[in-house]
């Protein structure tokens, strides 16, 4: 998968991609074709096509890396901290309920850290990080498990044949 939980090419796999330009590189200097070189590297013409035209307007050097398209905003010790806030809860951030929302979310990162995200970018924070949205199941506190189980026993197939 290329974007493993929203974070694009690992390490290992950029270097991997930049090896494989690399060496078709050394064979545009050869004078090879690129449905030749696609085929060995098993990659699209395509790709070949515009690797070639980097080549062209730049040498081997426009081939190489240029590393992650973005560093996170959020250092791992910011995350940390991020975390020990979220624990805390809604309410020490004055919120009257108990649950977390990806905006309230973003307006505890723009208090603490003093940076801005959009809803869905504090969405990719989290998961990337481990997090998962839950809803919580809303049940009464009166709720009598045993009486629901009795009921649906007793009452519920009896309610069914009826309809039919």
């Amino acid at each position: 998968m290329r974007y493993p939980q929203g974070g694009g090419l690992t390490a290992e796999r950029q270097q991997f991609r930049e090896e494989l330009r690399l060496k078709a590189a050394e064979r545009f200097a050869r004078g090879e074709t690129s449905s030749v070189i696609a085929k060995d590297l098993r990659v699209s013409v395509r790709s070949v096509q515009r690797w070639r035209q980097m080549w062209d307007e730049g040498g081997p050097r426009a081939l190489r890396s240029q590393g992650p398209a973005s560093l996170p905003r959020l250092s791992e010790k910011q995350f940390a901290q991020l975390e020990a806030e979220l624990a805390n809860g809604p309410a020490a951030h004055g919120w009257e309920d108990q649950r977390w929302t990806l905006s309230r979310v973003k307006t505890v990162i723009g208090r603490r850290f003093h940076l801005t995200y959009t809803i869905q970018g504090v969405r990719k924070l989290l998961v990337r990080n481990g997090w998962s949205c839950q809803v919580p199941a809303r049940r009464a506190i009166e709720r009598d498990d045993e009486s629901v189980a009795g009921w649906i026993k007793e009452v519920w197939p009896c309610a069914e044949d009826s309809r039919r």
